[in-house]
This record gives C-alpha cells, structure tokens and sequence, in this order.
C-alpha cells in the first residue's frame, strides 16, 4: 500500500555478558536484520593483526611462511581499531602501510641458551604500542576460575643453539579480507520459541506415555512433574526444531498433542569473541557500521530519486 510505513524499532536484552561472551535477545525485527546483525559481527567488524612479518634470524625448525601464518592469527587487542586508518587508504604514508596512523610495529628477538626448551609465546612479542598487544587470556582464565597459563599463544619452540629475531608489521583489517581480522569466534542466532501443550489431550495419556513422550526429546525441553505427573515445559531454547515430539505424538495417534512455532520477530544470540574486543563491543561496532550500510542505502535511493527528477543535471551536480 502506498505511503505505509515499515519502520520498526528492535528491541535488545542482555541475559549474559562477560568479557569474551555475549547472550541477548533481539525484538520486533526480521530475520534479515538479524542475520545482517551477525554477518556485519563476524565479517565487517575491523581489528587489528599482523600483516607483514620480515625475519631477520630463524633457525627453528618452522620454515619463515609458517611462523608469519601464525604470528597472523595471534589476537591483538583492538579497541584502537575503529579509529585507526586502513593502510590503503593512509595519506601519512601514501599507502605504505607504515606510519602510527594505520599500523603498530612488532619485535621479537629469543635464543635457546640452555638444554631445556624454550617456548617462544605471544608474550615474546614487544610492540611500539601499550594499546595493541597479543591478547592476554590468563585474565579470562581467571575470573572463569580455570587454571592460570601464563605463557601465552605458543609461536615456536627452541633448542640450544636456535634463534628467532623478526620484525612484525599489524594493520587494520576486516574479517572480509582475511578470517585473521574476524573478532568472533562464534556468532549464532536462533529463532524464540513457542511451545503449548494440549492439557486436555495431554491428561488422556497414560503415565507410561507420558514418560515415553517426554524422553524422545533429544534435548532437555520437557519434564515430568513426579508429584502431579504434569508435563511441564522447563527450557523452551533448548528445543532445536528436530519436531521429535511432534513425531512422537503422531505414532501415539495424539495429533496436536503439542503445538511449536518459532516467532518470526525474536532471536536469541549467542556471540563469542577471540578476545581482540570485548563481546560487549563487537556488537556495538556491529551496529555502528550495520547503521552506516543502511545510511548509504537510503542515500543511494535518494541519489536515484534525484536522478529521476532532475535527470542530467542531478548527475553533474554529482560530478557524473
């Protein structure tokens, strides 16, 4: 209809959030949104990662491609990256991708002195920069109440005699060019849903078909009540719309017995960070750069409504 309006305003809310780890609930959207939501946190959030490695000394027993591949996947923390400039489009250095506006410089220099040996971490990394360094995950480790390992993502190891000393260049980028600038290790999301049970078809069944039709949920959705031997829906996010109940219910010859739909406009989200940024963060990034992609749309469909009104010259104006 002409003149409607589809504006809708989501709602979001937190269940669980921690330093790596982000649970919420995400209303009176669509399924587009959402997904675009986890596209942008997974594919178009910007970090920051080594990029360029040049290996001054390596007699290890890792060839210099190996060790640059995976200086390239240690985390760095990036709460600096939104503000940093993307290397190609650095005037500072013309797109050298060597200045303290679109890179932070890395050192690494450890020589195996003795029989023991020695493990060469992220930790051995020094940067140029006390903002960008390798992600420490001790910190996590310890407020998850889990063992402390203080030595850090393990780069390569040494024996007596063998020595690495490296140079290492990190940039901002995005998981779109390279998986390494992904923040999230883990982003899903799943459609709420609604479960009824048909209470007047549900007493016509014995208490061994109860029971029966209670366990062929692989996941723990259902349970039955020992005193009043109800069945009581007892975690709804755990069904994962295998329809086993619904299967179940059909053989018994109790169609209907129970009624699952999913609502179109509620998500459950589950985010995951490698620890470059806070959980928290990643989202916020996420829609920041979600609302300029939409503000580029709407200005694409405003520069085509001037071209239809103003034709040539609307171009020109443009430069066109």
């Amino acid at each position: 209809m002409e003149g409607a309006s589809y504006q809708r305003f989501p709602k979001v809310k937190i269940r669980e959030l921690r330093d790596d780890y982000a649970k919420f609930e995400l209303h009176d959207t669509d399924v587009s949104m959402a997904n675009a939501l986890r596209r942008v946190m997974i594919a178009e959030v910007p970090t920051i990662a080594i990029d360029l490695v040049e290996i001054e000394v390596n007699s290890s027993v890792l060839n210099d491609e190996f060790i640059a591949h995976r200086l390239g996947l240690i985390p760095l923390t990036s709460e600096r990256a939104m503000s940093m400039r993307f290397s190609r489009d650095c005037d500072a250095c013309d797109g050298d991708g060597q200045c303290e506006f679109c890179s932070v410089e890395f050192h690494l220099r450890a020589k195996c002195h003795s029989d023991q040996t020695l493990d060469v971490s992220s930790k051995d990394l020094y940067s140029s920069d006390h903002t960008v360094v390798p992600v420490d995950f001790s910190d996590s480790a310890a407020a998850a109440g889990e063992a402390l390992d203080t030595k850090g993502i393990i780069i390569v190891k040494l024996r007596r005699g063998q020595e690495l000393r490296l140079r290492a260049i990190a940039r901002k980028g995005i998981g779109k060019d390279h998986a390494k600038w992904s923040p999230a290790a883990t982003v899903t999301f799943m459609y709420e849903p609604s479960i009824h049970i048909n209470e007047d078809l549900m007493e016509t069944l014995t208490l061994e078909e109860k029971t029966s039709w209670v366990e062929s949920s692989p996941t723990k959705v259902f349970e039955l009540d020992p005193v009043t031997h109800q069945v009581l829906v007892v975690d709804p996010e755990a069904y994962t719309y295998d329809d086993e109940v619904i299967k179940k219910a059909e053989a018994m010859g109790k169609a209907g017995l129970v009624d699952i739909t999913a609502k179109e406009d509620s998500f459950i989200f589950t985010v995951e960070s490698t620890g470059a940024i806070k959980a928290s963060q990643l989202i916020l990034n996420a829609i920041d750069i979600l609302k300029q992609k939409l503000d580029a749309v709407r200005l694409s469909d405003d520069t085509v409504e001037a071209d239809d009104q103003f034709g040539e010259l609307g171009a020109h104006m443009r430069g066109g």
